[in-house]
């Protein structure tokens, strides 16, 4: 496994990130034990997971999980980097949800509680909230820190003038500000590219990346005579870039590597971006992509990749006089 430092921070986490959005609603307990299990034997030290997941189980379900995982041998918590986040609604209630002051103090609390943890390492903010004062964010934050409940803060599917904003309103108050934002981005999806890559390497914010693959649309064909269970708007996207994926596919056989190593492997080539969340289903996911961060792609392959999958241009200097 390699390590990059998260942002501006020293602290360096792994570039594979271990994703938990499954445990619980796809993958069974045991299983994601055994997952976790695989992965800090082979040097993940990162852990992502947010309040809200647990799909039909109800909220609250992964990050329980995890906490239990971590119960079974207290030496794990020193081992890893424990992320999770705060924003979606967690009960009916009109107060539990958002970015309050007041959510934000009690979704950490309960976070807490069902990570069986006195601390986490990195809270993210699910989304923006634009009907809260950044300042009242910014209070929030800085209590949990002295009360040693957070670490770092980051960010997550913040436009690039919001990243910028809120690093400027922590370093009004002589803080660190956000050392991360978590971006859907892949090499369907780059309008990452466009504002907020620059945004992030501007304030020296890392990039963690969610949903790599595009849903499995860069997964590639099963190799087992199976077929991906997929929804239609999926499969219809399958059909769509029916053309741009083959090429894609083209490529990687003749890299020897599959799609979804290739993609994976693309999005550490990229400036600004620390580390890609891997969400396994099951253990053979986790270990089909573990050597993804010894891959090198050369330049000529880069630019294949650009050739298959283009940017969406040059921004945000390309318009800026």
């Amino acid at each position: 496994m390699k390590y990059r430092q998260l942002g501006r921070s020293g602290l360096r986490v792994s570039q594979l990130c271990l994703g938990t959005m499954n445990f619980g609603p796809r993958t069974p307990e045991p299983e994601s034990f055994a997952i976790l299990n695989e992965a800090v034997e082979a040097g993940i030290n990162f852990i992502d997971t947010a309040n809200q997941y647990g799909g039909h189980l109800g909220v609250g379900v992964s990050e329980s999980i995890l906490g239990r995982w971590l119960a079974e041998d207290r030496s794990r918590r020193h081992r890893v980097v424990l992320a999770t986040k705060v924003h979606e609604p967690m009960s009916d209630d009109i107060n539990d949800r958002g970015l309050s002051a007041r959510h934000i103090q009690m979704a950490c609390d309960a976070s807490l509680k069902r990570l069986g943890v006195d601390h986490i390492d990195l809270y993210q903010m699910h989304h923006i909230d634009r009907t809260v004062p950044m300042d009242e964010i910014w209070q929030a934050m800085d209590r949990l820190i002295a009360q040693g409940k957070i670490t770092y803060v980051g960010s997550s599917n913040f436009p690039g003038w919001a990243i910028a904003a809120t690093n400027e309103r922590a370093l009004a108050r002589g803080r660190l500000g956000l050392i991360s934002e978590q971006s859907l981005y892949h090499l369907i999806e780059r309008r990452l590219e466009l504002e907020v890559i620059p945004a992030c390497n501007a304030y020296g914010v890392g990039v963690i990346v969610w949903s790599p693959l595009a849903g499995g649309l860069l997964a590639g064909p099963r190799t087992d005579g199976g077929r991906r269970r997929e929804s239609e708007s999926i499969a219809a996207a399958r059909a769509a870039r029916a053309g741009q994926l083959e090429a894609f596919h083209v490529l990687c056989a003749e890299l020897g590597e599959a799609p979804g190593v290739v993609a994976l492997a693309w999005l550490l080539h990229q400036p600004g971006v620390t580390s890609t969340i891997i969400g396994p289903g099951n253990l053979d996911q986790l270990k089909g992509v573990l050597g993804v961060p010894g891959i090198v792609l050369d330049p000529s392959t880069l630019d294949r990749l650009d050739h298959v999958f283009p940017p969406c241009g040059a921004a945000p200097e390309a318009y800026a006089w």
